[in-house]
């Protein structure tokens, strides 16, 4: 009766479940490493390659080869392959589809999961994710915010120890900055802020931009590096391997091949750091940002300065925090801690889910196989978990005299959850049969009205009862639940009966979820 958390990354994905003496343990993949490589290499029409093989194809195969494709998620962004195009959440459950096959070599198959995402990510790639993992056959038992899950498994839910806790999570695609409180055992995250634009491969970026840009001065009468794929893809590899060794070495050799030629360079810390200070100071102004509205909730102190995600340990990172807040960061476990948090969560969870529909006989059978005492049974089901609104939500509405439009929230960022709001809306002219409703998320990095500064994720159209005047109430209502997944629903006012509201978040219907499943289903994943 296993079940598993899954940290979902933009550069490197893991699996992990609970081992016997109640501790995470993580499921090393068919290669034997503990995470595999977000990378997937279509190499024919019906076989799919992912992790560390498909990276390495990338430099032979660059056309055929998709990564960083945590970065489209929620988006309408496909991939043509092979005479097919592959949406994000189809190309992310080939990912979930390997770690859960090798996972499920140590012993039971994989089914039921938690999978992690940033905390900054909205209601359209919580739900792309959720469905990513639908498609690749598994069942979802929750999508869990990654500065929770580091949380956990970092040890301060200590039910002896309350504190307070900023979380920085900077991975390889996304970066997010949380501040939690722990109080009896309970987690609550008061704020959170972020980007899901910026992260280790910006980093990377950089490095090959320097790379090319020394090439091009020291072999002027040859085409820009750039221009071939291949060699892009090379420099990429490069980057990353130089990024990875100054954050142990001061200095480290790099050697630039193109049409037969070659530029030797090193590249010392102070460079690298010189180079990317820039995508940092981001970092900062984001975590700023965030302890600004920490204290506007009342948390002025931090007891704990968390670090997540792999490219958190680049030196220059803890420096500029503590510097920044006066905390020493702790940088424990960064790759693995998300992974490993998620799983706790899903034991505690589908324990909870088990004792409150009375099947106390399985959550005792779960409790012992994780050999847990009573004692901790209780602890387990009492413990709360209470997150926030990473984002403001609402609805697009027409002023009536001067047809302007904008966008009136209901769910505001860093409200609680679950957050269930209800506000009354009317129509616009007599004698409408039908109303518009654009479901718009916040896009920036603060809540606008403006309809530019929004994200539409949704549309339905509303029917009305005919012959009504101008003015005629509609009930709108937003839930969003504590994954962060929203739901909305509209009510006619003369009659009180409830209308349908179809909106769709993430672009993929639930029958289309079902037709991909079943599609990719006779694709081999190795």
């Amino acid at each position: 009766m296993a079940v598993h958390g899954i940290d979902l990354g933009t550069t490197y994905s893991c699996i992990a479940s609970i081992d016997q003496v109640g501790r995470a343990q993580m499921h090393r993949n068919q290669e034997g490493a503990d995470t595999t490589p977000s990378v997937v290499f279509f190499e024919t029409s019906d076989n799919v390659i992912v992790g560390q093989t498909a990276k390495d194809s990338a430099v032979i195969h660059p056309d055929q080869v998709v990564s960083l494709i945590k970065r489209d998620m929620g988006q309408d962004a496909p991939r043509a392959m092979h005479g097919r195009e592959y949406t994000p959440e189809e190309i992310s459950a080939f990912l979930l589809r390997k770690l859960a096959r090798d996972a499920a070599a140590d012993g039971e198959p994989v089914s039921d999961v938690v999978i992690t995402v940033p905390a900054y990510f909205g209601a359209a790639e919580r739900d792309a994710t959720r469905k990513a993992g639908q498609i690749a056959g598994l069942n979802v038992i929750d999508i869990l915010s990654e500065p929770i899950a580091a949380a956990i498994t970092y040890g301060v839910l200590n039910p002896a120890e309350d504190c307070r806790i900023l979380v920085y999570d900077l991975g390889g695609g996304t970066f997010d900055t949380t501040v939690i409180t722990l109080r009896g055992g309970d987690i609550e995250v008061v704020c959170t802020d972020g980007s899901h634009k910026l992260g280790g491969a910006d980093w990377d970026e950089a490095l090959v931009q320097h790379f090319t840009q020394r090439f091009k001065d020291e072999h002027p009468d040859v085409s820009d590096p750039l221009d071939s794929k291949e060699t892009e893809q090379d420099l990429r590899k490069i980057a990353e391997d130089v990024k990875k060794a100054l954050s142990a070495r001061v200095k480290q050799p790099a050697r630039i091949m193109h049409e037969g030629r070659a530029t030797t360079l090193e590249v010392t810390r102070e460079d690298f750091e010189a180079l990317t200070r820039d995508l940092l100071d981001q970092t900062i102004d984001i975590t700023r940002r965030t302890l600004d509205t920490a204290r506007g909730k009342g948390v002025t102190g931090f007891d704990h300065l968390v670090l997540v995600g792999g490219s958190s340990r680049m030196p220059a990172v803890a420096e500029a925090l503590q510097k920044e807040i006066g905390v020493v960061p702790q940088l424990r476990d960064p790759d693995l801690a998300v992974a490993k948090g998620a799983a706790l969560y899903a034991f505690e969870e589908t324990y909870r889910r088990l004792v409150d529909s009375g099947e106390t006989a399985k959550a005792e059978e779960l409790a012992l196989g994780a050999g847990l005492s009573r004692e901790q049974q209780e602890e387990i089901a009492g413990r709360t978990i209470k997150t926030v609104a990473s984002r403001a939500f609402g609805i697009v509405t027409t002023d009536r005299q001067t047809r302007q439009h904008r966008v009136s929230h209901l769910v505001h960022a860093n409200d609680p959850l679950p957050a269930e709001v209800t506000k009354r809306f009317a129509t616009l002219d007599d004698f409408q049969t039908t109303v518009r409703i654009q479901v718009m998320e916040q896009a920036g990095a603060a809540e606008s009205e403006r309809f530019e500064d929004n994200n539409q994720i949704g549309e339905g159209d509303l029917s009305i009862p005919h012959g009504k005047p101008a003015g005629f109430p509609i009930d709108v209502t937003f839930g969003l639940d504590t994954s962060g997944l929203l739901h909305v629903t509209a009510r006619e006012n003369e009659t009180g009966r409830q209308l349908d509201l179809d909106i769709q978040i993430g672009g993929m219907s639930e029958e289309k979820v079902e037709s991909s499943r079943a599609a990719l289903s006779g694709i081999q994943v190795s």
